[in-house]
């Protein structure tokens, strides 16, 4: 007998045939025969449910009305047509209605019909994605259990179709071997032998493909490479709904029958193999999820606890700031703090990143800021050495913009200098001026210089600084045109305080942007109390 009519004699495909979505029909309804008896007593008109499509054109008085229960539903529709005989009791005397008024309700009936096909349909999902979504809780000795467990359900796939050994192999992260993770009735030392080249492997290449293999042939066992030398093997794959895993081998003797059946509890046990490593992925990714988000969460309290909540008590001033972060985390911050000689500074910034990398360089950025601060009492130095600080402690990728000024609280002077995009806005009951526009974003040149201006604040104007959160590179003019349209809503709002203008700040950038809440963003309002007085105006 020749090799290759041993392979046609003895060699078993069984194909994996994948369950079809099936829906419910409409005779699920058990209300149903209820509903048609009692149409057809008001009625006078027979209302019947048929299974099939139904036909384009009426056959005399009689109307196929279709039931729309869905795609992939078994085709229904209601057919309607005069009653001969009313049954005494149910109707009387009552004269059958109007064709079209027993037409309108049976569509309307067919309607609801379908509709609760589709409801229930759409329920029997529900309730099977809901028991997917059992939290899954890892046991203070879940990693000795998972090799037993593998193990067990090898001996005890292996036993229930009369087999004498069993072994699991798993694909690599390259997808070219075949490695041995788990086996019963197998010497120990299979475990420690090299991996088995997929190349080659045919039975194991037909098995990934959705067949189960069976060989009971000498010939057929050594054409198809099977792993251990054993009178009967059987080789079904092993995978998730979407990822091929590797294959499960199971070997007997003489006299183990291996047929539909047995094929069909091989698969069986191949899915829990899979549901096993599939739980032990998923219960390693929650730990480490969970983890992560506690860590996140830690991030996210730090950076929300550095912003200053309380307004530093300056006569004759009023602070205020508010910032919020898109993703929990993220780069945009404002500060303020008071220096020696009646100096208040305020800072408002925001990195060019999004998450925890965004949140990792602006508390750098914050921290240096005040470090630098310390020493240096105008604006132009202090952004001179806060660029190069971010300049040698980073690769280069990582650039912030930053509004920082000085406020001399015994005459209002505020000196100011800006590094990247950010928009400031002075504000004067009898206009407004953006200042510090047009210089480069901290960290993206160590030779980058920062000029410094010199504004006067008098009684009742505000400065207010603020970042929409865009941090794509816009022209001047573009900027001018969005610093406007804030400031031209914000002047008739002068007489309210520092908090109460940043509220109206962040208001009117919501309202022109509806995806402002995607982006970190932050706002400060510095504001001299008093009154615009004539003699301030000709200061």
């Amino acid at each position: 007998m020749s090799p290759a009519r041993s392979v046609q004699q003895h060699l078993k495909l069984y194909t994996e045939q994948h369950p079809n979505d099936a829906r419910p029909s409409v005779e699920v309804v058990a209300c149903l025969p209820d509903l048609l008896y009692a149409f057809q007593t008001v009625t006078g008109w027979s209302l019947e449910y048929v299974t099939g499509a139904a036909s384009k054109h009426s056959e005399g008085l009689t109307l196929a009305i279709p039931v729309d229960s869905g795609r992939d539903a078994p085709a229904g529709h209601l057919r309607l047509q005069p009653f001969g005989d009313v049954r005494p009791g149910d109707a009387g005397d009552q004269q059958p209605v109007e064709r079209s008024a027993a037409r309108l309700l049976a569509a309307s009936m067919a309607d609801m019909l379908g509709e609760l096909v589709a409801t229930r349909y759409a329920l029997w999902r529900r309730e099977a994605e809901l028991a997917a979504g059992i939290p899954v809780v890892p046991h203070r000795e879940e990693e000795k259990h998972l090799a037993a467990r593998l193990e067990a359900v090898l001996k005890g796939g292996a036993e229930a179709v009369g087999g004498v050994a069993a072994a699991l192999y798993l694909l690599d992260e390259g997808t070219t071997e075949l490695k041995l993770r788990s086996c019963w009735g197998l010497p120990f030392d299979r475990l420690t032998a090299s991996a088995r080249p997929l190349q080659g492997a045919m039975a194991d290449l037909e098995a990934m493909l959705g067949h189960a293999v069976v060989l009971n042939d000498a010939e057929t066992r050594r054409v198809w490479n099977v792993p251990e030398d054993f009178p009967l093997a059987a080789c079904v794959p092993v995978s998730t709904p979407t990822t091929l895993l590797g294959t499960l081998w199971v070997f007997g003797n003489e006299g183990c029958n291996l047929g539909d059946r047995q094929t069909n509890l091989l698969e069986v046990v191949a899915g829990r193999v899979a549901s096993d490593l599939e739980r032990e992925v998923l219960l390693r990714c929650g730990c480490d999820g969970a983890e992560l988000k506690k860590q996140l969460a830690a991030i996210e309290r730090l950076q929300r606890n550095g912003l200053p909540t309380i307004a530093p008590l300056l006569d004759g001033w009023d602070v205020a700031g508010w910032t919020c972060q898109a993703q929990g985390a993220g780069g945009a911050f404002h500060d303020w703090f008071c220096l020696p000689d009646g100096l208040l500074a305020v800072a408002a910034g925001r990195t060019r990143k999004e998450g925890v990398a965004a949140a990792v360089t602006a508390n750098a950025v914050k921290t240096s800021l005040r470090a630098h601060a310390q020493y240096h009492r105008r604006a132009e130095p202090v952004l001179q050495q806060l660029n190069l600080t971010l300049w040698t402690s980073s690769a280069g990728d990582q650039h912030a913009d930053v509004f920082y000024g000085v406020v001399e609280t015994a005459i209002g002077r505020v000196s100011g200098a800006a590094a990247g995009r950010l928009s400031a806005l002075l504000l004067r009951p009898t206009g407004w001026e953006s200042i510090g526009q047009g210089s480069r974003p901290l960290g993206e040149s160590p030779e980058t210089g920062y000029r410094q201006d010199d504004y006067q604040l008098q009684p009742g104007e505000a400065l207010v600084l603020f970042s929409d959160g865009r941090s794509e590179v816009v022209e001047p003019s573009s900027q001018l045109r969005s610093d406007a349209d804030v400031a031209e809503d914000l002047l008739d709002k002068l007489s309210l305080s520092a908090e109460e203008l940043t509220a109206a700040v962040r208001s009117i950038l919501e309202s022109r942007d509806p995806d402002a809440h995607r982006r970190d963003r932050t706002i400060v309002v510095v504001k001299r109390r008093g009154a615009f007085s004539d003699d301030a105006k000709t200061t």
